[in-house]
């Protein structure tokens, strides 16, 4: 990669209008930004912090995200299953993730803090170990998705086929109980 950024910090750009570079970017901090529509394929952000930007729609292939962290952030239909995968990392708060795809990635230890997560696909998806704090994921898939010692104990309108994923040592409240027998048709009360 010819381009290379360290350390700067890049405040109300937008992307769809003036392109990132394809570059790796390390260390640096993305400020109201909009990358929605944007392109960033190829691109590699490292040790990134992005805060209050909409990235909504993001073209994300072959893109490398790696011990990146988003707050506030606005992130409706991204496909995090074409990044790079390899050492994948990212933590999400207070972030809209609605319509995304995380499909068959492996996300040990991932946290997602204060976020919505509605029609989100963890398919096939390595979550252990994974904490859902306080995130509501209405209509989220879930389907043969490893959340061994995965945290949904403040996690909220989940619906989990214990049959269908691997849930060993998962923490669930009392109140989260429905979203894991709903396949049952049965009423908890």
């Amino acid at each position: 990669m010819e381009n290379y950024f360290s350390e700067q910090e890049f405040a109300n750009k937008d992307g769809a209008a003036q392109p990132l570079p394809i570059a790796e970017y390390e260390a640096c901090t993305f400020i109201n930004c909009s990358f929605s529509n944007a392109n960033v394929s190829k691109c590699s952000f490292i040790d990134c912090h992005f805060q209050h930007c909409d990235c909504s729609n993001t073209n994300l292939h072959q893109t490398i995200i790696r011990d990146v962290s988003f707050q506030d952030c606005k992130m409706l239909g991204l496909h995090f299953n074409a990044c790079n995968d390899f050492l994948f990392s990212a933590t999400f708060k207070n972030c809209t993730l609605n319509f995304s795809s995380f499909y068959k990635l492996k996300l040990k230890g991932i946290l997602f803090k204060d976020c919505t997560l509605h029609e989100v696909d963890f398919a096939e998806c390595d979550l252990t170990g994974a904490f859902f704090d306080n995130c509501d994921l209405k209509g989220t898939v879930f389907d043969r998705t490893i959340l061994e010692k995965a945290d949904f104990s403040t996690a909220y309108n989940y619906t989990i086929n214990p049959e269908n994923n691997r849930i060993k040592k998962a923490k669930f409240s009392t109140d989260g109980l429905a979203g894991l027998l709903g396949k049952y048709d049965i009423k908890v009360v």
